[in-house]
C-alpha cells in the first residue's frame, strides 16, 4: 500500500512551514535515512529524513509552497510491486489539510495563518487550488487567480505561476476595495489598524509591501502576548567595568596563544550564570498554574540575524570556563546567523541576556521571552564620572544595565539580590574564576 509522507513537526511549537527544497524527485529510490527535502520553520531550514525505504511515486507539494500545515501529505512513496496506479485519490490532494489525530475538532476557529484557506472560485463555481504563498502574492499584486494555469500537483497554482503574472484593473480594484472583512488582515484588529485601513492612510505615497515570513509573525506574535500577559517590572543598575577590563586584557594575552580572545559579554554571560547559583529562587520559569525552579543555569544570549533574531542557550553555563563559553557562543551565533541552529540549541532556560552595547545604546528596557522569568538589557560602556568610596571624584568606565522581570515569579526584593548578584560578579571577575 503506498505511504504517506507528512509534513513533519520540526519542533515542538511548529504548526506549519515550507518546503524549500526537494532533493529527490519523482522515480527516485530512498532509504530510510535518506535527506528528502529541505524544510522552513520559523526559526531554521532543516533537513527532513526518510522513514521508510520505496520509490517515490508522487510529490503532492512543490517547492516554495508556503503555509503547509503539520501532517499535511506532501509525497507518496511506492513499496516494491506497486506502481503510480495505486495512488489513491485521497493522497493525491495536498489542497486538503488533514486534522491531526491529535486536534480537538471543537477548535477548528481559524488562525491568522489558516485565513487563506478560504480559496476563491471561478464563475462557473469551480474551485481554485492556490498555495498559501501563490494567493499572498496574487493578493499584493492584483492578480486575479481564475485567469491563471496551474502548474502544480492536480492544476494547483503555485508561486512561480503568480510571479509572473500581471495584474488586471479589475483585479486591482477588487483587491483594494473589496476586500473581504473577514480577510487575513482582520486579527490585526486586536492590535491595530487593519492591513487596508492602513493602505488607505498612504494612498498616493510610494511604498512597497513585504509580507511576513514565518520569524516575524512568530516574533511579533510572542513579543505582543509577551507584553500583554506578562506583569514586567525594571530594575535598574549602573556597573563599573574597569576591574573587568583590565583582568579580560591579561586573560586574553595569555589565552593568544591558543587562538582565544574574551568579549565582556562573555563576563556577562558568566555573571548572570553564577548569580542564578548564588540565588537560586530567581532561577525559575513561569508554566501557567505553577513555576519551575530550575537547578542548573541555561542561559539564553539573543543574537541578532537578519530579518529577526535567535535567543540560543549555552546549558551548565556556570559550570563552565570562560574560554568555553566564548568558543560555545561565537558557534552557536554563526550558526544561528546562516539559520542552521536545531530546536533543542535555541529553546529553554530561565534567563535571557540582551547586548546592545556594540551598537552604541547607553540603555534600553528588554522584552521577556515566556516561559523565562527575567532578561538582563546591557547598554554600552563609557566613561562617566563617578564618587570612589573615599569621596573623590574619578573618571570610571560605566555600563548601564536593566533587568526586566516577571512579577508572577520574581518579586522586587528577589529580583534586586539577583541583579546586585550580578554587578558584584562583574565587579569583582577574579571571583568568577573561583
Amino acid at each position: 500500500m503506498p505511504i504517506e509522507i507528512l509534513m513533519p513537526a520540526l519542533s515542538p511549537t511548529m504548526e506549519e512551514g515550507t518546503l524549500a527544497k526537494w532533493l529527490v524527485k519523482e522515480g527516485d529510490t530512498v532509504n530510510s535515512g535518506d535527506i528528502m527535502a529541505e524544510i522552513e520553520t520559523d526559526k531554521a531550514t532543516m533537513e527532513f529524513e526518510a522513514v521508510d525505504e520505496g520509490v517515490v511515486g508522487k510529490i503532492l507539494v512543490s517547492e516554495g509552497t508556503d503555509g503547509v500545515k503539520v501532517n499535511t501529505p506532501i509525497a507518496v512513496l511506492l513499496e516494491d510491486g506497486e506502481s503510480a496506479d495505486d495512488i489513491g485519490e485521497t493522497s493525491s490532494k495536498p489542497t486538503e489539510t488533514p486534522r491531526s489525530k491529535t486536534e480537538d475538532p471543537k477548535n477548528d476557529a481559524p488562525t491568522p495563518a489558516a485565513a487563506p484557506a478560504a480559496a476563491p472560485s471561478k464563475s462557473d463555481g469551480e474551485r481554485i487550488f492556490a498555495s498559501p504563498l501563490a494567493r499572498r502574492i496574487a493578493a499584493d499584486k492584483g492578480i486575479d487567480l481564475a485567469d491563471l494555469k496551474g502548474s502544480g500537483p492536480k492544476g494547483r497554482i503555485v508561486k512561480a505561476d503568480v510571479e509572473g503574472a500581471k495584474a488586471t484593473p479589475k483585479a486591482q480594484q477588487a483587491t483594494s476595495t473589496d476586500a473581504p472583512a473577514g480577510a487575513a488582515s482582520a486579527p490585526a484588529m486586536a492590535s491595530g489598524p487593519t492591513t487596508d485601513q492602513v493602505r488607505k492612510m498612504y494612498e498616493g505615497r510610494e511604498y512597497e509591501e513585504q509580507p511576513l515570513d514565518g520569524m516575524r509573525k512568530t516574533i511579533a506574535a510572542r513579543l505582543t502576548e509577551a507584553k500583554q500577559s506578562v506583569p514586567h517590572f525594571y530594575l535598574r543598575r549602573d556597573i563599573q567595568l574597569d576591574a573587568l577590563l583590565k583582568f579580560r586584557a591579561t586573560l586574553n594575552k595569555q589565552l593568544e596563544a591558543r587562538g582565544v580572545k574574551l568579549s565582556v559579554n562573555d563576563f556577562i554571560i558568566k555573571a548572570c550564570a553564577l548569580a542564578l547559583q548564588q540565588v537560586p529562587d530567581a532561577n525559575a520559569v513561569w508554566a501557567g498554574d505553577r513555576t519551575l525552579s530550575l537547578k542548573p543555569s541555561d542561559v539564553a544570549v539573543a543574537v541578532a540575524i537578519e530579518g529577526g533574531l535567535f535567543t540560543p542557550v549555552l546549558k551548565d553555563a556556570d559550570m563552565k570556563s570562560l574560554s568555553a563559553l566564548s568558543t560555545e557562543m561565537k558557534d552557536l551565533a554563526t550558526r544561528a546567523r546562516d539559520r542552521k541552529l536545531a530546536p533543542h540549541e535555541y529553546m529553554g532556560g530561565s534567563f535571557a541576556i540582551s547586548n546592545l552595547g556594540m551598537f552604541g545604546i547607553d540603555n534600553f528596557d528588554a522584552i521577556i521571552n515566556p516561559p523565562h522569568a527575567a532578561i538582563l538589557a546591557v547598554g554600552a560602556g563609557a566613561k562617566k564620572p563617578v564618587v570612589g568610596e573615599d569621596g573623590e571624584l574619578k573618571v570610571a568606565t560605566v555600563m548601564s544595565t536593566t533587568l526586566s522581570v516577571d512579577h508572577r515569579v520574581i518579586d522586587g526584593a528577589l529580583g534586586a539580590n539577583l541583579l546586585n548578584a550580578i554587578k558584584d560578579n562583574l565587579e569583582n571577575p577574579m571571583g568568577m574564576l573561583a
